[in-house]
């Protein structure tokens, strides 16, 4: 779980930052209209739903915007019609890729993801190349409050329910089940744990590990189709060194 929560940390903070916040908060709003369509919009019942929103707010998207959104994905407002769509293939070093695109012209997004794909010495692939080296999972990034004893956390999360931990330093990343995710988020004060960052992701069940050169490539890939206006995540199987990765983002 470590390469996830590395990288995913990285594009959080880049994002915030980011000059071009129109563009992320459209991608949020995207998503939490998918979110709607595909499963209500009652968070409480819809954990989609509730990681979207989440996601939002930790971008400060203003709450209107998110409601807004809401309304949309409900019909309850005249907007494009957006629809999900899923490619996969292999990028450079033949490290496997999932990209999730929130689109309303099919034809546009796939012909420009394709076009990444092959910049970048990929080959975009049929649905199912590479999606059974995933799996769909919960994830929560929670900080540890105070100095507290990491079995006693471990202990808790266990009678909770989750399904792995990953300790670093003063926080710690929780693997739960999707349907789970909400439970266990509401769940981490009694652990004394605060939740930073909660969602549902694309988990590789085997990672490759890249150095310098062959790093370099792959996160020049990810980002080109991360900063695509339709796509709305991207996960891969590379897994990168924390020494390597300060290096190159440096």
């Amino acid at each position: 779980m470590s390469g996830h929560s590395k990288w995913a940390q990285i594009k959080r903070q880049k994002a915030k930052g980011d000059a071009k916040k129109g563009q992320v908060f459209g991608k949020l709003a995207r998503s939490i209209i998918i979110a709607v369509r595909e499963g209500g919009g009652d968070k409480d019942k819809n954990s989609t739903l509730a990681a979207a929103i989440e996601k939002a707010r930790e971008f400060n998207m203003p709450q209107d915007s998110i409601n807004r959104a809401i309304s949309r994905g409900l019909g309850d407002a005249e907007g494009v019609n957006y629809v999900n769509i899923v490619y996969e293939g292999y990028g450079p070093e033949g490290v496997a890729f999932i990209v999730e695109v929130t689109t309303d012209n099919r034809n546009r997004t796939a012909s420009d993801i394709r076009n990444i794909f092959t910049k970048y010495n990929g080959n975009l692939g049929t649905s199912g190349c590479v999606s059974w080296m995933f799996e769909k999972k919960g994830i929560i990034t929670a900080k540890i409050n105070g100095d507290q004893d990491r079995d006693n956390i471990l202990l808790a999360l266990i009678e909770m329910g989750v399904e792995d931990v990953n300790f670093m330093d003063d926080s710690c990343e929780i693997m739960t089940a999707p349907s789970d995710l909400n439970e266990i988020k509401n769940s981490l004060g009694k652990a004394g744990l605060t939740v930073e960052n909660a969602e549902i992701a694309m988990i590789p069940k085997d990672t490759m590990r890249l150095e310098d050169e062959k790093a370099l490539k792959i996160l020049k890939f990810y980002e080109a189709l991360e900063e695509h206006d339709d796509v709305s995540e991207v996960y891969a199987n590379f897994d990168i060194s924390d020494d390597v990765m300060e290096k190159l983002m440096g």
